[in-house]
């Protein structure tokens, strides 16, 4: 049997609570991995993801039009505060059934959306202000259910302009650079190299 969602985004969110928490004022100007996003447009739509995908669990509809969580007050504790509510959300009994959102999704599939999320978008702010997000660190059945879910998610996400072209990584690489590659993204980017997508 599958491992639960809550689970999985616990321990994701255990990985990308602290790299928000860490950033310095003075990075939010920077770039990153992810397209024309900048460190504060980043955590921004992060934090906004997080909101979302907690009314999501609950099947409630989710506004995906909505802009970046405007960065005011303790944000950095805002932020871990409505991740653990994330958490909370996908652990209530049956959040995993059925389907929910509007375009009616499996819930299971949704749940891996915000998973991702999580992960890259972490490795994202890592990545931009110079932490470190050690790929070895992404526990196998996270990549399992990284890798099973958003290679079928991919090219819906390029129509939609949410993943940026694959980035083809070298024969040997491992998993995680390789769902890096998926979503548009060069994992050996850094501070001053072109952004992806």
């Amino acid at each position: 049997m599958s491992e639960k969602i809550s689970d999985l985004v616990e321990r994701a969110a255990d990985r990308t609570v602290p790299v928000v928490r860490g950033i310095e004022d003075e990075q939010l100007s920077w770039p990153t991995p992810c397209g024309d996003y900048d460190v504060r447009t980043l955590v921004g739509h992060l934090y906004r993801v997080v909101v979302n995908f907690r009314e999501l669990a609950a099947k409630r509809d989710a506004d995906f039009t909505q802009q970046p969580v405007p960065l005011e007050g303790d944000w950095r504790a805002g932020f871990a505060e409505e991740t653990r509510r994330l958490v909370a959300a996908w652990a209530e009994p049956g959040a995993e059934e059925g389907t929910t959102g509007a375009m009616a999704m499996p819930a299971r599939t949704v749940g891996s959306m915000v998973l991702g999320d999580l992960v890259v978008h972490g490795w994202d702010l890592a990545r931009a202000t110079g932490r470190t997000y050690a790929p070895s660190g992404v526990d196998a059945t996270l990549l399992d259910e990284l890798g099973q879910q958003w290679a079928q998610l991919a090219p819906t996400g390029r129509k939609m302009g949410v993943f940026g072209p694959e980035v083809p990584v070298p024969p040997g690489a491992g998993r995680f650079e390789r769902l890096l590659g998926l979503t548009g993204r060069d994992p050996e980017w850094a501070p001053g190299a072109r952004a992806g997508a």
